[in-house]
């Protein structure tokens, strides 16, 4: 994952390259952008919960494909047997 830093008069600006360990779902779903867009999400991970990647950020996949981070979750386990997480949703 490169944090996104913003743009440039040459495009978008990346941070360092950094692997996260996160459980990841390859299934495409709806879902709704901090904007109110309803947007495809062609696959989305679960991190741990002071993972928080700023929009936009690029994503690198296993399988060399790029993309973009869209919508950024919190999920709090109050309760359960399961840890507090971060859902991260991408384009």
């Amino acid at each position: 994952m490169e944090p996104y830093g913003g743009s440039s008069s040459v495009g978008d600006v990346y941070g360092s390259p950094v692997i996260v360990r996160c459980l990841l779902d390859e299934s495409t779903q709806q879902v709704t952008t901090p904007g109110g867009e309803n947007v495809t999400s062609s696959s989305s991970y679960i991190a741990w919960p002071d993972h928080q990647p700023p929009l936009n950020s690029r994503v690198t996949l296993p399988d060399g494909r790029k993309t973009k981070v869209i919508k950024v979750g919190r999920i709090n386990a109050v309760g359960l047997p399961v840890p507090n997480n971060t859902q991260v949703f991408l384009q």
